[in-house]
């Protein structure tokens, strides 16, 4: 059971709660307690957390964190974001991990490439380097690096270490290469909402079950977005560590932008275990403490689940997926079908209810979610002594780390999935981002993984290629494997459940990982593949803007990966130009083309001449009273999208970056799915436009917005703009709230463009 307060909620001594409303201070007065509402909102964990990071006001944070982590996928841009901004080392730890470009045959020797590019970087300015196939990178900070009342700041958006007491934030990479070259990240106090957890789990209830049934409770009606989830509640002592690490690294899920849990001695032993007890203090809530809302979960009541395609906000429980198979199949297959927009397509979910149960063709359990030592032992508990048969239904075991799958091998684990037809994999993140395990077309893949968007999987639904994926607990994927893909609840199966102790075996890590943690070598030269290119130039924000709509999407929500696939794509990611080829194409394979032609227009501008389409637009622009004189070396040129929930899911920066390699001067938006997608705009120099009324917008519309540079630098809360159609009329946008520093970088053009500007400043 899971209820949202519709206020404010205060929490007396960590476990009685009341609900901000008119009986409150009545009731406060009889526990004895005084405290102001704002005084208490100081009692949450995360406040202090906050606090101990700050150089800013109370309000307006200027956070620096204890370190960075980034994956294969990300952190080439942001090193050489950095360097061209003036970084000479890393001041604090980063983390270089290799867990998504690891399967080097893709894409030739590229992603190698990118491998020891990072190791040379980790040698030159003092990183951490954690070879491919060792660890996935949020298993690999939890084990070394996470610690209470810490902050890690990862560009992925899964970074979430709350239940060992840290606050971790996903961003894109402009987010890290300011923490790089010195600089801080600025946000507005966000609000904290209570997670307030109790009772305990049924036998066969896990992680994954408590995780979809909050996000299904949060995600739609956006309770927690960019805000702080804070776990608290008798019932967290009742969850082993592990339990509670499957849980957290979920929250990205909700939208919100960090999370934390009140800690206790199991998080102590946990850090411990690992060689880390001085990383250990408690962390808990003041005596009286109080949160802007409140999500109350009782843990007992919950039952196994299951997302179906294609968000993992679409949540059911197994037992109604069963009882209701037919109706909910069709429900699904007609919205993905309408989602992905795509003729001719053949999901085949409803194909799936056949023979008194719905079918799955494969399952998975993987990486930072799903490979967890508890998770995986749970699985084998429930897989040992069946087979997987020898039909068409797979089965691929992912453990998180070597240390983790050392422990199977010694526990038995590894043999008992081996002794069922299961395959055990390394530590990669793949079949969560649709490099591995890729489903045949219409197939229905299970899995313990972090998300099941469109295309996740590696299918091309512009091809008619078509996979989908829902996500289940590891304990119902093994329950659905004894009995060869039909979907079946653990709780349906009454299976003796070991206790197994964790022993880690660190030096795993200390004989393969490269810790150049302070002691940086500047003589040591990168490492550079043919593959990896520099960020090509930016323009600054012109006096006048000229945009065009060159894709318009009515999705209710736009993800990253539909900005720009994952999967394939991936081994692109350190050459700007290269994967810009593929900027939508599984959502709108004509904007690239379009993009570019606007970029032409813009170069034919800055050569002083006009295409027959931009001289059309000059003369309604003349036709506007007060701007008659506006010539054409006045206007700058750039492409926009229009998107009405743009940004849901991951944190790569190239979401917006591939954007702007193409010229792309906007958005225009509703409103942003994430603060990250917002952040990787303004750090890209892609003003961020929110509109009321899309109406007035199409694709192929022309706006033009006077004196946008003024309007930036004066904080101008209206923008006015005119939509140039057959008739000529205004448009307001806002671009929400900014802080100086992200003015500047749109009005310098991005990050890079920023820093080469302060230095120019500084030295004038």
């Amino acid at each position: 059971m899971i209820e949202l307060y519709n206020s404010g909620a205060y929490l007396i001594r960590g476990s009685q709660i009341i609900k901000d409303d008119a009986e409150a201070a009545a009731k406060l007065k009889q526990l004895g307690v005084s405290a102001a509402r704002d005084e208490a909102r100081n009692g949450a964990i995360s406040q202090g957390i906050l606090s101990a990071h700050n150089s800013g006001d109370e309000q307006n944070l200027r956070l620096r964190f204890d370190s960075l982590t980034s994956h294969d996928i990300t952190y080439v841009g942001i090193i050489q974001t950095a360097r061209a901004s003036g970084m000479e080392k890393f001041p604090m730890p980063y983390i270089l991990t290799n867990c998504h470009n690891s399967l080097c045959a893709v894409g030739g020797t590229i992603n190698q490439d990118d491998h020891v590019f990072a190791l040379s970087a980790a040698k030159k300015y003092g990183g951490v380097y954690v070879p491919p196939h060792l660890a996935v990178i949020h298993s690999y900070n939890r084990e070394m690096m996470a610690g209470c009342g810490k902050m890690i700041l990862g560009s992925d958006s899964h970074t979430r270490y709350g239940a060992l007491g840290t606050l971790a934030v996903g961003e894109g990479g402009g987010e890290l290469a300011k923490q790089l070259v010195g600089r801080t990240y600025d946000i507005a106090r966000p609000p904290v909402v209570a997670v307030y957890l109790t009772g305990e789990p049924m036998k066969g209830v896990g992680p994954h079950d408590v995780a979809l049934a909050i996000i299904a409770a949060v995600f739609n009606n956006g309770y927690v977005k960019n805000k702080v989830m804070e776990f608290v509640g008798d019932g967290i002592a009742k969850l082993p560590v592990d339990f509670r690490n499957g849980i957290d690294v979920m929250t990205t899920e909700t939208a919100c932008w960090s999370s934390i849990w009140q800690t206790d001695d199991q998080v102590k032993n946990y850090l411990e275990t690992r060689g880390r007890g001085g990383d250990y203090h408690e962390l808990k809530p003041a005596d009286v403490a109080y949160y802007d809302g409140l999500i109350y979960v009782d843990l007992s009541k919950i039952e196994p689940c299951i997302a179906l395609p294609f968000h993992p906000s679409n949540v059911y429980t197994i037992k109604e997926l069963q009882q209701n198979a037919a109706d909910i199949l069709a429900k699904t297959e007609a919205d993905g079908l309408k989602a992905l927009g795509v003729p001719g397509l053949n999901l085949g979910l409803k194909a799936k209810n056949r023979n008194g149960g719905v079918w799955a063709d494969q399952a998975v359990i993987v990486g930072c979610s799903g490979g967890i030592f508890d998770n995986v032992m749970a699985a084998a508990d429930i897989i040992k002594g069946a087979s997987i048969g020898s039909g068409n239904f797979t089965m691929s075991v992912y453990p998180e780390s070597q240390p983790t799958y050392l422990e199977l091998l010694r526990n038995g684990a590894a043999e008992t999935f081996m002794s069922a037809g299961i395959l055990m994999r390394e530590a990669f993140c793949g079949p969560c981002f649709g490099a591995g395990d890729t489903p045949a077309n219409s197939e229905l893949s299970i899995r313990h993984a972090t998300r099941n968007f469109p295309n996740r999987e590696g299918s091309k639904p512009g091809d008619g290629q078509i996979a989908s994926v829902a996500l289940m607990d590891a304990r119902s994927i093994a329950a659905t494997a004894r009995n060869a893909g039909r979907i079946t609840a653990a709780t349906e199966l009454d299976i003796p459940f070991g206790k197994y102790k964790f022993f880690f075996e660190k030096s795993v890590y200390d004989k393969r990982v490269y810790n150049g943690i302070g002691k940086p070598a500047p003589e040591t030269e990168l490492a550079f593949g043919p593959n990896i290119k520099d960020w090509p130039a930016m323009p600054a924000l012109p006096e006048h803007l000229l945009i065009k709509i060159v894709s318009f999407i009515s999705d209710p929500v736009t993800t990253t990966d539909e900005l720009i696939p994952s999967g394939e794509t991936s081994s692109y990611r350190s050459n700007p130009l290269r994967l810009a080829e593929f900027t939508l194409s599984r959502k709108d394979p004509s904007y690239v083309g379009k993009a570019k032609e606007v970029q032409g227009f813009e170069a034919q501008r800055q050569a002083g001449t006009a295409s027959a389409e931009i001289d059309a637009m000059l003369k309604k622009i003349h036709s506007i009273s007060g701007f008659g004189g506006i010539g054409l070396s006045g206007v700058g040129i750039g492409s926009a999208i229009f998107a009405r929930k743009p940004g849901d899911g991951s944190a790569r920066e190239q979401a917006a970056s591939c954007q702007r390699v193409l010229g792309a001067a906007a958005n225009f938006a509703l409103e942003y799915a994430t603060k990250r997608y917002r952040s990787n705009l303004i750090n890209w120099g892609i003003l961020p436009f929110i509109i009321s009324d899309e109406k007035a917008l199409s694709s192929g519309t022309y706006l033009f917005f006077p004196d946008i540079k003024k309007s930036v630098g004066e904080k101008t809360e209206h923008i006015t703009g005119y939509v140039l159609g057959d008739q000529t009329a205004e448009i307001t946008a806002t671009l929400g709230e900014l802080t100086e520093t992200e003015r500047q970088i749109l009005i310098d053009g991005c990050l890079i463009n920023y820093y080469a500007a302060e230095n120019r400043r500084s030295a004038s």
